[in-house]
């Protein structure tokens, strides 16, 4: 009985620095729950400097465009995350849905 309280106890650990890792890159705590170990975070979506990535563009003769478009792709969206333990105390991590 003991060893499971244990390995409870590590598995909410790691649920734990999971956690404070996401907060460190920079999402935000929406929902969470001690209970059912379970968290929402949110990462707002970043703002791009249009002009100068063209002004990039112009310079390296339309190199710059495959760096911007990806940049565009990637940081433009809202994400939401869920970080949680299932029943038997695996940490897993799920994107959810954003509006």
């Amino acid at each position: 009985m003991e060893s499971y309280q244990l390995i409870h106890q590590k598995n909410l650990d790691q649920f734990h620095k999971t956690l404070s890792s996401k907060i460190r890159n920079g999402f935000v705590i929406i929902e969470h729950n001690e209970k059912l170990p379970y968290a929402v975070l949110s990462k707002e979506k970043k703002e791009i400097n249009h002009p100068f990535h063209f002004f990039l563009t112009v310079i390296t003769f339309g190199f710059w465009a495959i760096i911007w478009i990806c940049l565009i792709v990637s940081l433009s969206r809202k994400k939401d995350i869920l970080v949680a333990l299932d029943e038997d105390g695996n940490l897993f991590e799920e994107k959810c849905l954003s509006k």
